[in-house]
């Protein structure tokens, strides 16, 4: 024992007592106690960070947990993790021990001839291309099974055809305000109208749908579809919603679609080959208030319209941004 160690043990039993100021005994193995728990639950958070992907599901698959264990234990230690995920240690050590399944044996032999034959026919076969030649190869295997396969080696099909989009968002138009501010809640209907556009693909080809539906009554109040996207379609839709409410009153109305990219439109083109001042004429005495809005990534246009008495003031900025 040396001078200095009995030394401290004088001073701390001093600080024990109250006759030196200081930490106690119990003060300090309860501050190394909470300096303990706060490090283990630091590291209890960087262990469900990392193990996020697999978070949330009543019963993880066996095989994922001891993947990632033997990823991260170096990092984390197996028994920290086991604790952390809810998982027994024995668990980890029986599977490390265990020899692979034939199942398994089966998939790495046929992960090596699916790759195969996907890269050797330009990689783009399908699973059911990819299962038909290896049943031609007499390589007897069930199509599940190689869809399966094909999903873990993230191999897949190229399809035929092109992805049909409606709209181009641009984020360098101007927009108008929104005066929605994503509250899609109204005491009454005719206030709120909402609208998109969309496609579906039939046997005749794709047919292109644009809607407005009244956030009251989620009811369709003007719709139209075509076999080509002309940026007409969605004033076609606006217009059959605003006849359909015959002499209901639409002062209030505020017309909500996605914001979109911009496509030339113009606006004495359509006022004249649709006459909105003879066809709205019979609306005297009426305001409608129609505003595209920012938000989303799809978008049916943005119009901002005016039904003034004895006639319509049609503006049309940036209306339809469309593929």
């Amino acid at each position: 024992m040396t001078p200095e160690t009995l030394c401290s043990w004088v001073r701390q039993a001093e600080r024990d007592t109250g006759r030196r100021s200081g930490l106690t005994s119990e003060e300090r193995q309860r501050l190394k106690e909470l300096e303990r728990e706060n490090w283990e639950l630091r590291r209890a958070n960087e262990i469900l960070k990392s193990a996020s992907s697999f978070r949330g599901r009543a019963r993880r698959p066996t095989g994922q947990v001891i993947r990632y264990i033997d990823s991260h234990r170096d990092r984390f230690g197996v028994e920290p993790i086991c604790t952390t995920l809810q998982v027994a240690p024995s668990t980890y050590y029986a599977a490390k021990a265990r020899p692979l399944c034939a199942r398994r044996l089966r998939d790495e032999e046929l992960k090596s001839e699916i790759g195969r034959v996907w890269r050797a026919n330009f990689s783009v076969y399908g699973a059911d291309k990819v299962w038909t030649q290896l049943n031609r190869e007499h390589i007897r295997v069930v199509r599940c099974t190689v869809e399966r396969l094909m999903r873990q080696l993230g191999l897949r099909g190229v399809r035929r055809g092109t992805k049909h989009r409606t709209t181009i968002p641009d984020g360098l138009a101007a927009r108008p305000a929104d005066l929605v501010e994503r509250n899609f809640h109204v005491d009454a209907p005719n206030r709120l109208w909402v609208a998109d556009l969309t496609y579906v693909k039939t046997h005749a080809g794709w047919v292109y749908v644009a809607f407005v539906i009244d956030v009251y009554s989620r009811f369709v109040v003007g719709w139209q579809a075509s076999t080509s996207l002309r940026s007409d379609l969605a004033l076609d839709a606006l217009e059959m919603a605003i006849f359909a409410r015959g002499d209901e009153n639409l002062t209030r109305l505020v017309h909500h679609s996605d914001r979109g990219g911009a496509i030339p439109v113009d606006p004495l083109h359509r006022t004249t080959r649709r006459s909105w001042r003879r066809e709205l004429g019979r609306l005297p005495r009426r305001q409608l208030r129609l505003r595209g809005s920012s938000g989303g990534d799809r978008t049916l246009g943005r119009i901002t319209a005016v039904v003034a008495p004895g006639g319509l003031t049609l503006v049309m900025t940036d209306f339809v941004s469309l593929r």
